[in-house]
C-alpha cells in the first residue's frame, strides 16, 4: 500500500479525469441495480402478478417512501396503462423502460472507461518520463554495476505492469458501488435472503486470499528473471558477429534456454494460483445462488411471503454481485504484481546521485587560466587507480597523456568531466573546485572525442548538432569541413540527412570518427578531450582523422590521451604515466633525450611511425 500511495502523486495533474470517471462509475453502479429491478414490472405484466390498483397511492412524504409504496405505485401504473392501452402496449412500454435503463448503464460504463483511459495513459506517460529523466541524470558509476537489459525491463514492462495493476485499483470505485446499490435493492426485496449473501461474501474472500498469498513475492522474482532475459538478448544482439565467429551458438542457446525455463516455471506457478481464483470465486457464487434458490423458493412456494417476480428480480441482483466480486479478486492479484513491479521501478527513482550539484553551485561561462589536478587520488573500488597525482593544463596548451593500459589516463578524463569524483585532493577550473560548480556548465566548456565514436540512429546532421536546438545547416556543414567529413557526406544519397544506422553501422570507422569530431567542433568548447581518438583506425583513416583533429585543436586547450605516439609529437607537454603516477614529463624532444620510459615506448612503435626519431 505504501507503493500505491507514492503512485498517487501522478494522479494530481489528471484529477479532472479521475473525478469524471468516478462520477460515471457511480451512475453505472446505480443503473446496474435499476436495470435489474426494472425486470420486476416486466414480469408483473407478463404473468399478470400483483394487485390491480386503479387509485393512485397517496404520498405523505419520504417517511412513506418504502418498498410497499413503490410496489403499490407500480401496480397502479401497470393497471392504468393496461386499462387504457391494452396488455401488449403495456408490455412494450415496460420493455422500453427496461431497455432505457440498460442503455444508460452502458453509456455511463463507456464514459467511465473513457475518462479512466485518459487518466491511465497520462499517468503512464509521466511515470515513464520521470524514470527516463532519472536514468539520464544518474552518474556513470550507477550503470557500471547494473545490467542494461534489466534497466530496460524496469523502464518498459515493469511500468506497464504498474499501469495495469494500479489502474485496476483505481477502477474499484465501480465494483464496491455496484455491490452497495445491489445490496440495497436486495434488502428492499427480502432482508432474509440477503443474510445468506452477506454470510458467504467474507467466507469466499478468505478462501480466495489464501490462493493469492504468494503472488507478490513470485511476481518480483519473475520481473527480475525477465530483466536478466532481456540483458541476455541485448548482449546476444550486440555480439552476434563474435558468437558466429567463435561458433558458440549452442552455448548461447543453452544459456537462453535456462533463462526461459526458469521464467516458464514461475509463470506457471503464478498462473496456477491466478487461474484457480476465478473458478473458486465463481463456484462460491453459484453455491450462494443455489442456497438462495432453495430458501427463496420456499418463501415463494410455501410461505407465500415473496412474489415470483420479486424473487426473479432478486436472483438477478444476487447474480450481479458475482461480477464485481470477481473483479475485486482479480484487482487484488494485479495489485500484488503491481506492488512488486513498482518496487523495481522505485529502485531507479530512489537511486542517489553522489555527484549531484550543491545547492549553491556556481555556473561558469568561460575558461581563462588553467585546469589543475592538485594531489588527487582515486579508486573505483578498493585499489587506487591514481595516487598523489599533480598536473597543470594551462589555457591554449596541448597536454598529452601516454602510458601502458591501466595507468589511469582515461580515468583522468572521467574525473575532469566529473563522471566520477576524486577520492582525495581536488581538480580546479580557473581556481574553482569543480565540485563547487554546476555539472552542466562545467561540461559545456568541454568537448570529447573518444576511441568508440558513439553515434545515434539518426541523421548525420542530427548527430553533428547533438544538444543544439535549431542548428543552422551552414554551421553543421562548417563543422563537418573542419572534421574532414564534408566530402564523404556529400557523396551519400541524402547527404546530411542520411541515416547513420544503429550505432553508426552504415559508416566506416574513420567516417564515424570524423562525424564525432564534427560534433565536438559544432559544440565549439574551449577545452577538447581526445581519448585515444585514432587508436582503432587503419593508417589511411588515421591520417584523415589526425588532420581533422589538428584542425579542431587550433586555438583550444587540449588534453590528449594517446596510444599512437606519432599523434602527439607536437604536444606542448607529454606526461608519461605508470600505475597512476607520473614517471616522466616534457616535450617530445626532451623525453627522447632522457632515454627513459617514453624512449622505450617510441622504440616499440617505431615501425608504425613515419617520423624521423633519433
Amino acid at each position: 500500500m505504501k507503493n500505491f500511495k507514492r503512485f498517487l502523486k501522478y494522479l494530481l495533474p489528471y484529477r479532472k479525469f479521475q473525478l469524471l470517471s468516478i462520477t460515471f462509475n457511480i451512475l453505472y453502479a446505480l443503473f446496474s441495480s435499476i436495470s435489474m429491478l426494472s425486470l420486476l414490472p416486466m414480469i408483473k405484466v407478463l404473468f399478470e402478478e400483483g394487485e390491480k390498483l386503479r387509485e393512485k397511492p397517496v404520498f405523505n412524504g419520504f417517511k412513506d417512501f418504502d418498498l410497499n409504496y413503490l410496489e403499490s405505485y407500480l401496480n397502479y401504473f401497470i393497471t392504468t396503462i393496461r386499462d387504457s392501452k391494452g396488455p401488449l402496449m403495456t408490455l412494450i412500454t415496460i420493455v422500453t423502460f427496461v431497455l432505457s435503463t440498460f442503455l444508460l448503464k452502458n453509456v455511463f460504463s463507456y464514459l467511465s472507461i473513457l475518462y479512466m483511459t485518459y487518466l491511465n495513459n497520462g499517468i503512464l506517460k509521466d511515470l515513464r518520463q520521470d524514470v527516463y529523466d532519472k536514468v539520464i541524470s544518474l552518474n556513470v558509476g550507477f550503470f557500471s554495476s547494473e545490467r542494461k537489459g534489466d534497466l530496460i525491463a524496469r523502464m518498459t514492462s515493469d511500468i506497464n505492469t504498474i499501469k495495469v495493476s494500479f489502474m485496476s485499483i483505481l477502477m474499484m470505485v465501480r465494483e464496491p458501488m455496484t455491490i452497495l446499490f445491489t445490496l440495497v435493492g436486495m434488502v428492499a426485496i427480502s432482508w432474509k435472503l440477503t443474510i445468506f449473501v452477506l454470510f458467504f461474501i467474507p467466507v469466499s474472500g478468505f478462501l480466495i486470499s489464501r490462493v493469492s498469498k504468494n503472488i507478490k513475492s513470485q511476481s518480483g522474482d519473475i520481473f527480475a528473471l525477465e530483466g536478466h532475459l532481456l540483458s541476455n538478448i541485448e548482449e546476444t544482439l550486440g555480439g552476434i558477429k563474435i558468437i558466429k565467429n567463435f561458433t558458440s551458438e549452442n552455448y548461447f542457446s543453452k544459456k537462453f534456454k535456462g533463462f526461459t525455463e526458469n521464467v516458464n516455471k514461475l509463470n506457471n506457478s503464478i498462473g496456477k494460483k491466478m487461474s484457480l481464483s476465478a473458478p473458486t470465486s465463481e463456484f462460491l457464487g453459484i453455491f450462494v445462488i443455489s442456497v438462495l434458490l432453495v430458501y427463496g423458493g420456499s418463501l415463494v412456494l410455501i410461505e407465500k411471503s415473496l412474489s415470483g417476480g420479486a424473487f426473479i428480480a432478486y436472483m438477478g441482483l444476487a447474480y450481479q454481485i458475482l461480477t464485481p466480486a470477481k473483479a475485486i479478486t482479480k484487482a487484488n492479484h494485479a495489485f500484488q504484481g503491481g506492488n512488486a513491479a513498482y518496487e523495481r521501478v522505485a529502485f531507479i527513482l530512489d537511486a542517489e546521485n553522489p555527484l549531484k550539484d550543491k545547492i549553491d553551485a556556481k555556473e561558469i561561462s568561460e575558461f581563462t587560466k588553467e585546469i589543475k589536478f592538485d594531489n588527487i587520488s582515486f579508486k573505483y573500488k578498493e585499489d587506487y587507480v591514481l595516487k598523489d597525482f599533480n598536473l597543470t593544463v594551462p589555457k591554449g596548451k596541448t597536454v598529452a597523456l601516454v602510458g601502458e593500459s591501466g595507468s589511469g589516463k582515461s580515468t583522468l578524463a572521467n574525473l575532469l568531466t566529473r563522471f566520477y569524483d576524486v577520492s582525495e585532493g581536488s581538480i580546479t577550473f580557473d581556481g574553482i573546485d569543480i565540485k563547487d560548480v554546476t555539472t552542466k556548465s562545467l561540461r559545456e566548456q568541454m568537448g570529447i572525442v573518444a576511441q568508440d565514436s558513439i553515434l545515434f540512429n539518426d541523421t548525420i546532421a542530427n548527430n553533428i548538432s547533438l544538444g543544439i536546438e535549431d542548428a543552422k545547416e551552414e554551421m553543421i556543414v562548417a563543422a563537418a569541413k573542419v572534421a574532414n567529413a564534408h566530402n564523404f557526406i556529400s557523396e551519400l544519397p541524402n547527404r546530411y540527412q542520411n541515416n547513420v544506422g544503429d550505432g553508426g553501422c552504415l559508416l566506416s570507422g574513420g567516417q564515424r570518427q570524423r562525424i564525432a569530431i564534427a560534433r565536438a567542433v559544432m559544440k565549439n568548447p574551449p577545452i577538447m578531450i581526445l581519448d585515444e581518438a585514432t587508436s582503432a583506425l587503419d593508417t589511411e583513416s588515421e591520417k584523415l582523422v589526425q588532420c581533422a583533429i589538428e584542425n579542431m585543436m587550433q586555438n583550444r586547450t587540449s588534453l590528449v590521451i594517446a596510444h599512437r605516439l606519432s599523434t602527439i609529437k607536437n604536444a606542448d607537454l607529454i606526461v608519461v604515466m605508470k600505475k597512476g603516477r607520473i614517471v616522466e614529463q616534457g616535450t617530445h624532444e626532451e623525453l627522447l633525450i632522457m632515454k627513459g620510459t617514453y624512449k622505450s615506448l617510441v622504440s616499440l612503435q617505431s615501425l608504425e611511425i613515419n617520423y624521423n626519431m633519433a
